[in-house]
């Protein structure tokens, strides 16, 4: 673990047309937490409009893509506060899904609740074969957030999505493939290198091109985020939710009551 890795930080690199983006938190396994959300925000605006980079690679230091939301910073008091929490999270997926910039997730390790949906939200899913995926967002009392409930659908299809957010089970790489969740299955640590290898094929695109395939395949992205804030605000504050954090946190099975 290098000195930083207990602050979480979004590193920077450039391989000539390609623009690579690593989550760089390990203390909490890559978890999104507020200031990375913040970050990818920032950067992928910067990007759309920088006609040098024609696309991207989004990945997790450590051998872990993203474990998730970061609960240990997770203390919403009010509607507006979950609102103003959800707002980075739905830029960066308003720009990684309906962006002109087209995406490969490179997935080592797991994916899991917000990874999930920040792998789903990319274009192009390349997972080693120790990947693993999971959305368990009802053991801590919310729901699937960052657009998940309109990006895995799209991927696997309605009614193995509803499994999928329902039982929070995990999925290997391999079923991940079989289902679509995956797009390419290749050897522990070799997800970067397959990933780099999609996104050179994508940035020798027609970019005005991608970009527009891009913005058609993101029709209802806005109104599934627009319902997701309403709902998952109101999440925040339920004392189901309370409960999750805590049974996570004290390692142990949850006690919900439905308040």
């Amino acid at each position: 673990m290098n000195e930083l890795a207990a602050t979480p930080r979004l590193i920077e690199d450039r391989d000539g047309a390609v623009l690579v983006l690593t989550l760089d938190y390990a203390a909490r396994k890559n978890a999104l937490a507020p200031a990375l959300r913040a970050e990818m925000a920032r950067v992928l605006d910067r990007v759309e409009g920088d006609r040098d980079i024609r696309a991207i690679v989004v990945q997790g230091a450590g051998g872990t893509f993203c474990s998730g939301g970061d609960l240990s910073g997770m203390d919403v008091g009010s509607v507006l506060a979950g609102r103003e929490r959800l707002r980075p999270a739905h830029a960066v997926i308003r720009l990684l899904v309906a962006g002109s910039k087209p995406v490969v997730a490179a997935v080592e390790g797991w994916a899991a609740g917000a990874g999930l949906s920040l792998a789903c939200a990319c274009d192009t899913v390349v997972a080693a074969e120790d990947a693993r995926f999971m959305a368990a967002f009802g053991k801590v009392g919310l729901m699937a957030d960052l657009g998940l409930a309109h990006t895995l659908p799209r991927r696997v299809g309605h009614a193995r999505a509803r499994q999928i957010l329902l039982y929070g089970e995990p999925i290997d790489a391999a079923e991940a493939a079989r289902i679509g969740l995956a797009d390419a299955v290749v050897p522990k640590g070799q997800a970067f290198a397959a990933a780099m290898n999609k996104a050179r094929i994508l940035a020798a695109q027609a970019p005005a091109a991608v970009a527009l395939t891009k913005q058609m395949l993101a029709e209802g992205l806005d109104r599934a985020l627009e319902q997701e804030t309403h709902y998952q605000s109101l999440l925040f504050l339920t004392a189901d939710h309370a409960e999750g954090k805590a049974a996570f946190f004290g390692k142990r099975a949850a006690q919900f009551t439905g308040t």
